[in-house]
């Protein structure tokens, strides 16, 4: 019976003198910070020292001025809660989230749609659509109220109905009926369609062509077979991204609300009477950051509620 015996170790070439270790993570931990630290800095400064600030004077009376002079505990939220006028900034955004929410997501998908077959210059028509969403809300909206839907006899809009017979309307004047839905929803149309529509290209694109194939073998026919049970379902987790994110955004409007019609109480979302509020002849902060606070919470929940109704993240069957 022959022992085998282990060979021996390879003996190791000396260090040189003066040669340094890779080291590794901590070797970039000075680049990291230089690169990442002004980032981090401008977050912690302009984002959460305001919004710790904010949870601060919500519970104490701050009228011009953001330094708390009177604890008040919870009567700041038990006003804004009691306030018909914010009540009915939260109605405005229902009523606005209806419009906008449904016409975004399939106008946003229909154009996904529609560019993704393009063959020929399918880059120029994605940033065809993208590139009014580079465009300031602002410019935006002041566009549509001086050039478009400008007064009663001029503007493009009046000038296309005097074309067919038709007299000018007052798009944005805010007695009964309500135009100026009109030229609100249309100008957020404008500028968030395309951004909508480069996500459900990245949702199609993801999509494996053999699931087509298989349903053609099957007998499936190409537009609304396979859409319904193919294309719909493999874009679940794009179309629940949209949706929560349409959303936000509906609550957070304020620049097309403000710059079209102003200020008014009978239509008005909740940041542009919060704005009223805290930056207006008032300047009450206690109560705007309570009520921003109420709306951040309603926000959450919301957000939330669509995750467990829909199923963030997951993707179709």
């Amino acid at each position: 019976m022959s022992t085998r015996t282990a060979p021996a170790p390879v003996p190791r070439a000396p260090a040189r003198k003066g040669a340094r270790r890779p080291k590794g993570i901590a070797g970039n931990t000075l680049s990291f910070w230089l690169f990442v630290g002004p980032f981090v800095v401008g977050l912690l400064v302009f984002s959460y020292v305001p919004i710790i600030w904010s949870l601060i004077l919500s519970f104490f009376e701050a009228y011009n001025t953001v330094t708390p002079s009177k604890f008040v505990g919870v009567s700041n939220y038990v006003d804004m809660l009691t306030d018909r006028n914010f009540l009915s900034s939260l109605g405005t955004f229902t009523l606005f989230a209806i419009f906008i929410v449904p016409l975004t997501f399939v106008l946003s998908l229909a154009l996904a749609l529609l560019v993704n077959q393009v063959k020929i210059a399918r880059a120029f028509f994605r940033s065809v659509f993208f590139l009014p969403t580079a465009c300031s809300y602002v410019v935006a909206s002041l566009i549509w109220r001086l050039s478009i839907f400008n007064g009663v006899r001029f503007g493009l809009a009046n000038t296309i109905l005097d074309w067919f017979g038709i007299d000018g309307i007052a798009w944005l004047s805010t007695v009964d009926p309500p135009w100026y839905w009109i030229p609100i929803v249309s100008v957020r149309l404008w500028l968030q369609l395309g951004f909508y529509m480069i996500l459900f290209i990245a949702g199609l694109q993801r999509i494996s062509p053999t699931l087509y194939e298989a349903a053609y073998v099957d007998g499936a026919k190409p537009g609304w077979q396979t859409f319904r049970y193919i294309t719909l379902p493999q874009l679940r987790a794009t179309s629940v991204a949209v949706l929560i994110l349409n959303l936000i955004a509906a609550y957070q409007a304020f620049d097309e609300f403000y710059n079209l019609i102003g200020n008014v109480n009978f239509a008005r979302p909740p940041l542009v009477y919060l704005y009223g509020i805290s930056l207006g002849t008032i300047q009450d902060l206690g109560h705007g950051s309570a009520g921003a606070l109420i709306l951040a919470v309603i926000i959450m929940l919301v957000t939330l509620l669509q995750n467990k109704i829909f199923g963030f993240g997951k993707a179709g069957d």
